[in-house]
């Protein structure tokens, strides 16, 4: 709004300058983009890695698969008294001796990453491959929704960025053109600054 005012504004005005009504339709021009520009160019790189991320959801889920594993002896165990603010990392670090047989029949054991400390016996899921190798869980569509949205809001973001530096740097220019035309408009009035016969 600021930018069509300030065209409307220059439209009739008599001191107007060219680099006035260029740097207010440039404003304009960059709000145009910024406004209508940068959701545009957000919702389609949102699309698209929403593409993208579907298909990884449905090549994990053909790729890998739930298996229950044994525990065995545990790694290492928490403290009697843990301290709060550590817990959640701790917990991260518990490790346990598993059991499991995988998709194509062979049997693992190996130490573990577990979210809780696990007795002796207990089963519990994890994820592995065709070959029974341990992997992340797979990703759900709800996930790849989220990230999908958070790729867009990035790109759009990003988008708008970079049509206001260029907004700035056009306007940066016009400035220092301005300035110039100013200085060498001085530097000729300044030759009959003062004279009686200089038509002043």
């Amino acid at each position: 709004m600021r930018a069509i005012r300030g065209l409307w504004h220059w439209r009739h005005n008599p001191v107007r300058r060219r680099t006035d009504r260029t740097e207010a339709w440039i404003a304009l021009a960059a709000a145009l983009l910024i406004v209508l520009g940068a959701p545009a160019a957000g919702w389609f790189a949102g699309r698209a890695a929403h593409g993208a991320l579907l298909e990884a959801v449905r090549r994990q889920h053909r790729e890998r698969y739930p298996v229950w594993a044994t525990a065995g002896r545990p790694v290492s165990r928490p403290t009697a008294h843990p301290d709060p603010e550590t817990t959640s990392q701790h917990a991260a670090r518990l490790r346990t001796v598993a059991r499991w047989t995988g998709r194509d029949g062979s049997t693992h054991t190996a130490e573990i990453a577990t979210p809780r400390s696990r007795e002796p016996g207990a089963r519990f899921r994890i994820w592995t491959d065709g070959r029974g190798r341990i992997v992340p869980r797979p990703m759900d569509e709800g996930a790849a929704a989220t990230h999908a949205v958070l790729a867009g809001l990035a790109v759009a973001g990003a988008a708008g960025g970079l049509v206001e530096a260029g907004r700035r740097l056009a306007v940066r220019q016009l400035m220092v053109r301005r300035f110039r035309r100013w200085d060498a408009a001085w530097e000729r009035a300044g030759q009959d600054w003062g004279r009686a016969d200089a038509g002043s």
